[in-house]
């Protein structure tokens, strides 16, 4: 009798055991296909077309368009009229479309024209009309890229070492912020100006916040958004956004790859004697050289943060969100 209940005991177990290792298998599948490059020369054939390409044959035909890689030869674009986020676009109208890699030649299709992609040129054809647009891809860099230090200023990573940072680590010549919690500076600041300079990892298969994530935290308490949210409407989850707080006034994301900068402007929450808080935080955000983030008012810390809100200094946190994202030509300069 025992004898039958331990051997009901162990087939009622194996199917639970079966399917715990088949999920544990498509999980590590799914892990797998979500890859992570962080060299271009080894990101494939979808990282080549993927970017920005702009033209300007006439002002009535002035567009700029970001192709997206979505991973296994798919791809998304949208034509920004004006030209590119910062450079000319509106702000408001934008055509859609859909491109898939075949037999190796890229077309792409959508309500106002089809085409194809290759060479570094979209050829476009416009269903209304039958004209023929060509545009060519660029490689945007950000004014502020490279800025130098000013006197005074606090550097906390210049390439040589991390040892501004608890639990930093530089991986070829790059600040790492792959440690569990992220990483803080050790000195801490109160109102600053900040110069931060940083380069998302390519992951055509993930998408939304699985997709290059981190963030830069003024004093610990407050996110400054770090997302691959090329191509995307721009929203307070992605970069340049405040996050769950402010939309960025326009999305200036670049291509992942590519390095972007912030610039911040910071002035702290103030307390009175008591701890009662009597003035928000205050911050201003220009990404990749362009305003997105105007004054705005900070009325409560950010979820996640590893500082609560409160009168003491912080230090500026770099957050660690399982995605390989790089930083440079980190500084601070504290206001008197």
């Amino acid at each position: 009798m025992k004898r039958s209940l331990l051997a009901a005991g162990v087939l009622a177990v194996l199917p639970l055991l079966a399917d715990a290792q088949a999920q544990n298998k498509a999980d590590a599948k799914a892990k797998a296909s979500i890859e992570a490059f962080t060299d271009a020369n080894k990101a494939g054939a979808d990282y080549q077309i993927q970017g920005e390409y702009v033209t300007e044959d006439n002002a009535r035909r002035r567009y700029g368009i970001q192709v997206v890689a979505e991973g296994d030869g798919k791809l998304a674009m949208r034509a920004l009229r004006g030209g590119l986020p910062g450079e000319g676009w509106d702000g408001s109208t934008e055509y859609k479309f859909t491109g898939k890699t075949t037999d190796g030649k890229v077309k792409f299709e959508g309500d106002v024209a089809t085409g194809e992609i290759g060479g570094g040129t979209i050829t476009a054809t416009l269903r209304d009309s039958g004209e023929t647009v060509r545009f060519k891809r660029i490689v945007r860099r950000s004014p502020t890229e490279g800025l130098k230090p000013p006197p005074g200023a606090v550097v906390l990573f210049d390439g040589a070492s991390a040892d501004a940072f608890d639990k930093g680590k530089v991986e070829n010549g790059l600040l790492s912020t792959m440690a569990p919690g992220g990483i803080n500076s050790k000195q801490t600041f109160g109102d600053c100006t900040a110069h931060v300079e940083f380069r998302t990892p390519f992951m055509p298969r993930a998408t939304g916040q699985a997709r290059g994530n981190s963030g830069v935290y003024l004093q610990g308490r407050y996110e400054v958004q770090v997302l691959d949210s090329f191509g995307l409407a721009g929203k307070n989850n992605e970069c340049g956004g405040i996050y769950e707080l402010s939309d960025p006034i326009v999305n200036m994301c670049y291509p992942p790859l590519q390095w972007q900068t912030y610039d911040i402007e910071y002035v702290a929450a103030k307390f009175d004697p008591a701890g009662k808080k009597i003035n928000d935080a205050v911050i201003t955000v220009k990404h990749n050289g362009v305003l997105v983030q105007d004054h705005v008012a900070l009325k409560r810390d950010t979820r996640a943060a590893p500082v609560k809100e409160g009168p003491t200094k912080g230090p500026l946190h770099l957050q660690n969100h399982g995605n390989p994202v790089h930083y440079r030509n980190v500084w601070v300069v504290e206001k008197q």
